[in-house]
């Protein structure tokens, strides 16, 4: 099952709660579905994490963090999940939900050569976020969406692959004690 492969890559529960950075959580962290590995705590993990991590916010891990909390989906999963934001990663995603958002909007990109500056962002900002946000959260929902599905599909798949060897296992056993039977 992929809860076993999980299980060895994220950090132990027990050990989690004793961390002096997390006991500002003090009970929360005693949630089961926090750190549970099945499912449905894993896709909602990934896909919260996908979602925030698509929204041009500061603080993303921090407010992974409070939705997992309060969605009650994998803590770990959904905060590791917004590093698919990173900054490497993070200027292409931000120039493809800008032109989503401008597609969707009706208006022409701004082609405007980059002049690294504190001015020249704020000037740009000023004209380009209303598409930058719009475009963020249609990306952000859809991408989140697919990946909630996605991790839904591969968690299926998985449990079949598994299901089927081990009643292959089981027949080979079988086949191999009535082979020994027969003289």
């Amino acid at each position: 099952m992929p809860r076993k492969y999980l299980k060895r890559l994220l950090p132990d529960p027990a050990k989690l709660r004793k961390r002096r950075e997390l006991r500002f959580l003090g009970k929360l962290l005693d949630d089961p579905y926090l750190l549970h590995l099945n499912r449905r705590s894993v896709a909602g993990g990934v896909a919260l994490g996908v979602f925030v991590a698509l929204i041009p916010l500061p603080f993303q891990m921090v407010i992974a963090a409070a939705l997992a909390i309060w969605l009650r989906v994998n803590l770990v999963i959904a905060v590791a999940s917004v590093w698919i934001s990173n900054p490497l990663t993070m200027p292409p995603l931000l120039f493809f939900c800008y032109r989503v958002g401008t597609v969707l909007m009706g208006r022409p990109v701004r082609e405007q050569h980059f002049t690294p500056s504190l001015e020249w962002f704020w000037a740009e900002l000023g004209l380009i976020w209303k598409p930058l946000y719009l475009g963020s959260c249609v990306v952000a929902v859809v991408a989140s969406l697919a990946s909630y599905l996605a991790v839904h599909l591969l968690w299926r798949l998985f449990i079949v692959r598994e299901l089927r060897r081990r009643r292959l296992k089981a027949q080979h056993a079988k086949q191999q004690a009535s082979d020994k039977q027969e003289p």
